[in-house]
Parts: C-alpha cells; sequence; structure tokens
C-alpha cells in the first residue's frame, strides 16, 4: 500500500468508499482492504446506513486506531430543508455521525456540498471549534471549487484559524460532461494547476468513473442513463481507446491506467474506489505500482495527439 502524509496523518492513497455499502455482501471487501494495508475509509452524513455498518465493524473489530475515516456532512439534501452549510448543521451532522461510527473523532472532516452564496468566516470558526476541541483531526471541503476553498483559507489566515487542507472533487480520466450528482463539483485545468501550486491533496472520487473503463458499456449500449448522461461522449470514448491501448502495451487493464491517471499527478492525489467485487478491489491495488510518464497522462487526456516513444 502506498501513502500521502496530510497534516501529520498518514493516508493510504486507495480510500475505500462505503457510499454502497449497504449493496455489498457483509463488510468481507472491508476486511480485504484492510488486510492489503488499506487504512483510509470514506463515509458521509448522508451515507446513513453505511456509517452504522461502518461502525459496527469498526467496534467489532477493535480497527479504530488502525483507520484513517473521513466523513462529511452538511449535504444540502440531508435532515432539514434549505442550505445545510452552516454551524448548526455541521454540528449536528457531526455529533449524529460520530454516534454511528461508535467513536469519539474523525480523522479527516469535510463539507459535503457548498452553497456559494453563504459567507466562508462562519463556517471557519465553527470547524475550528471541532478541531480545538478533538472531534476532527484535520478539515476539508468535498465539492467546493478552489475558488471557494482559497476564499475560505484566506479567511482562516486573517484570523488566526486553521484552513482546510484537503479537497474532495470528482478526478478521473473520463470528464464528467455534467455534475453527476447536484452540486457536485469535478476538476478542470484550472483547479489541477491550482493544486500543482499549492501542493494540496486531492482526495478523488469517482476516480474510476463509475466503472467507465471496465469493458461493461459501450457507445451503443445506453441501457445506463446515468452513465450516458454524465460520460457519453466522442471524447471520452477515444480516452477509452486510448486507455485500452497503453493497457495492452503496458499488461494491464484499461481500469488500471484509468486509476493510474489519477494518482500520478503533479500534486498528492488519494482515489476514492468503490468495489464491489474481491477481484475489482485486487486490480485497484496493483494500480497503486502502475508509473504514467507526463507524456502518457498527456495523451490520455487528449491533450496531445501522438504517444512518444
Amino acid at each position: 500500500m502506498n501513502f500521502i502524509e496530510l497534516n501529520g496523518i498518514k493516508l493510504s492513497r486507495l480510500i475505500f468508499g462505503t457510499g454502497d455499502l449497504r449493496k455489498l455482501n457483509g463488510t468481507e471487501l472491508l476486511d480485504q482492504f484492510v488486510h492489503a494495508g488499506g487504512t483510509t475509509i470514506d463515509t458521509a452524513h448522508q451515507y446513513n446506513t453505511a456509517e452504522r455498518i461502518l461502525g459496527t465493524w469498526i467496534k467489532e473489530n477493535g480497527h479504530r486506531d488502525k483507520l484513517v475515516i473521513m466523513t462529511k456532512g452538511a449535504h444540502h439534501d440531508d435532515g432539514r430543508p434549505g442550505p445545510r452549510v452552516d454551524a448548526p448543521s455541521i454540528r449536528k451532522d457531526l455529533f449524529e455521525s460520530l454516534e454511528r461510527l461508535n467513536t469519539d473523532y474523525v480523522d479527516l472532516y469535510a463539507l459535503h456540498r457548498d452553497e456559494p452564496g453563504v459567507p466562508v468566516g462562519p463556517v471557519m470558526e465553527e470547524l475550528n471549534l471541532h478541531l480545538a476541541e478533538g472531534r476532527i483531526k484535520a478539515i476539508g471541503a468535498s465539492n467546493w471549487t478552489y475558488k471557494r476553498i482559497q476564499e475560505a483559507n484566506d479567511y482562516a489566515s486573517s484570523h488566526g484559524l486553521t484552513g482546510f487542507t484537503f479537497s474532495s472533487v470528482n478526478l478521473a480520466l473520463a470528464a464528467a460532461k455534467e455534475p453527476r450528482w447536484a452540486g457536485c463539483v469535478s476538476a478542470d485545468e484550472e483547479t489541477a494547476a491550482w493544486h500543482t501550486r499549492n501542493q494540496m491533496p486531492l482526495l478523488a472520487w469517482s476516480a474510476q468513473a463509475g466503472g467507465f473503463f471496465s469493458g461493461r458499456f459501450s457507445p451503443e449500449d445506453h441501457s445506463n442513463a446515468d452513465m450516458v448522461r454524465v460520460y457519453y461522449n466522442e471524447a471520452n470514448w477515444e480516452r477509452y481507446a486510448r486507455a485500452a491501448k497503453l493497457a495492452e502495451a503496458k499488461g494491464v487493464s484499461a481500469m488500471q491506467i484509468a486509476l493510474g491517471f489519477v494518482l500520478n499527478r503533479s500534486f498528492p492525489t488519494c482515489a476514492v474506489i468503490g468495489p464491489r467485487q474481491h477481484q475489482e478491489l485486487e486490480e485497484s491495488l496493483q494500480a497503486m505500482e502502475l508509473a504514467l510518464t507526463e507524456g502518457e497522462l498527456a495523451w490520455l487526456n487528449l491533450e496531445q495527439e501522438a504517444l512518444a516513444g
């Protein structure tokens, strides 16, 4: 297992996503992930059932000290209607998540969505309160633009507070045509350049683009409306073709090439994965060792026509 460090916290570069945990057959894949050296698990207050399953698994196995738990809160569609990026919602969601997870702290806490019109000051004040009281070890933003993160961190810096130390947005070889879910943010070229300048870790959700590179989809198959809506276009099918070609040359799968695209960046990255089978998890573990050059990354992303060498 490979790792990055964030605020003194050691994160496995593969992060086990629990959004679909309730659909899996028990927690066998979590056991496999930990056995392989994985430490970091992503969940959210909105994933109510998943948090409870995870909390029971942690308690039964005594894994808490070995794990890095990231949960998220203040989603705009979780609990009371309307904007929820505010101190009362953050506090409510955090305490409920801690209870479900059978722990008195989370390593990473992220705001699940943004409300762009909400002032950042009260939000950062509230998050810093929980940092000071030990309920959170590091704070970040999920589905915030880099400009809003910078705004929040500028406020924190000018008021003697701790700012966001990580971002979690969508980053994948297949570029999303539109948000997969309401309020989601995908990393564009400007976002990647900002992360490179600041070296802020990006914890990429849907790093494998919902399985777009698995071979289960084709331009003629429109049976999955969400995949068609988000990923089906000429550019992404060309990315798929290039990933398959490079995979054949390297003796790996197109899915592993796609995951390598996320993990081989000019800034620190981790990839949130959602395996549903043991073999899918094993392939993701193997992909961590895959090295891709800048030229290969640019070619895969259609930034150049020829693959050098």
